[in-house]
């Protein structure tokens, strides 16, 4: 009998334990805000998106799709081939205007080239069970030359005339993002069925490839569009210099030739912080956060957020909330289960959901109503 009451409790104090871990509160500029799991079991989430009826698609970097719904995960079939290798793998998802009467959706990933892998952007139709992937198509690839495993980028965005943004990076071989005739490096745009706009600034320029939008990037693993249709990005750094920046087409960020962070080897990176021609960051970090997704608030939850910039960090367990003008960060959200974040999202609802690597989950912040 003895042995009877000592399982038991054992068993509800595991029960009230596991519970416990489900949730938790974290302080903010708008009072305690409760943290809750909502799905789990994932290997490396990479990003997130939320489909017209609640329910999501969840990328795994090694090359996995889900839809989650109600908490409930079921892998989706009919995936590209994909080249999981060092920080390459199935990357973004974007569900674009329209999605419910069309189903597209868009994906992008390393899809393998030769010995090497490079950046690539598909679009493809949901079923309508969500379990499978039909009409899957390659809108875009950048070109082959790349061969290590680092700086894939790699987000997509729908701009405000439907025309599609896609980041990439500069894949660890730094010259590129300053050579107009290497995608890398770069802020891409295309329209929705692969063709090139003949208004992208480089369009007409010889030996330049069309697609380019902007260039000067190191690793822009960040992208959202603003109320006002504006576009943005968040990049990694070196050794510190992570930027927020305001992308303006044909504008030359910098990279390797300005930036606020040093090398990892502690040498000074290109000729400064500054030259004419180049532009400066919206804000920067020093020491790096290793920021990855970003999102911009459209105030549905808690007003007093509408329009500010929440960027997932890899470091510092933490969310970082950027906010006025000139922009800088004003509050860190951070909690036991906020972790290594990989991307971050506004759900219909306003409230604010992440994926955390550390956790293998996604959580939800909201009032705890």
């Amino acid at each position: 009998m003895r042995l009877f009451w000592v399982t038991l409790i054992a068993g509800l104090a595991l029960s009230l334990g596991v519970q416990a871990a489900q949730t938790t509160s974290v302080s903010s500029s708008q009072g305690k805000l409760q943290i809750s799991r909502m799905a789990e079991g994932f290997d490396i989430p990479w990003a997130f998106a939320f489909l017209p009826d609640g329910s999501l698609l969840v990328t795994e970097r090694e090359g996995a799709l889900y839809l989650v719904k109600n908490g409930r995960r079921t892998r989706v079939s009919g995936l590209p081939r994909v080249a999981a290798q060092g920080q390459g793998g199935l990357l973004d998802v974007m569900i674009p205007q329209g999605f419910a009467q069309s189903r597209a959706l868009f994906l992008t990933f390393s899809k393998p080239q030769g010995r090497g892998a490079n950046t690539a952007l598909a679009r493809a139709v949901l079923s309508p069970d969500g379990k499978w992937l039909t009409q899957v198509k390659i809108l875009f690839e950048a070109a082959a030359g790349a061969t290590g495993g680092r700086h894939f980028g790699s987000r997509v965005v729908e701009a405000a005339d439907g025309s599609l943004l896609i980041t990439v990076g500069d894949r660890g071989e730094r010259p590129s993002a300053q050579d107009p005739a290497s995608h890398q490096g770069k802020v891409l745009r295309i329209y929705r069925d692969g063709s090139i706009p003949s208004d992208n600034p480089f369009a007409s320029t010889p030996g330049a490839r069309p697609e380019i939008w902007t260039l000067g990037h190191r690793n822009p693993q960040g992208m959202a569009r603003d109320g006002q249709g504006r576009i943005w990005t968040v990049e990694h750094g070196a050794r510190g210099g992570d930027e927020v920046n305001l992308i303006r087409k044909g504008a030359n960020y910098g990279w390797p030739v300005i930036a606020y962070g040093r090398h990892y080897s502690g040498a000074k990176i290109g000729e400064g912080i500054q030259k004419h021609g180049m532009e400066q960051p919206q804000w920067y970090w020093d020491p790096s956060i290793a920021p990855s997704g970003m999102m911009i608030y459209s105030g549905k939850m808690w007003p007093a957020w509408r329009g500010d910039f929440f960027v997932a960090s890899l470091k510092f367990d933490m969310i970082s909330r950027l906010s006025g003008t000139p922009l800088q960060e004003v509050e860190r959200l951070q909690s036991d289960l906020t972790g290594r974040i990989r991307d971050i999202q506004e759900a219909p609802d306003g409230s604010i959901w992440f994926a955390s690597e550390t956790e293998g989950a996604l959580f939800r912040i909201s009032n705890g109503d």
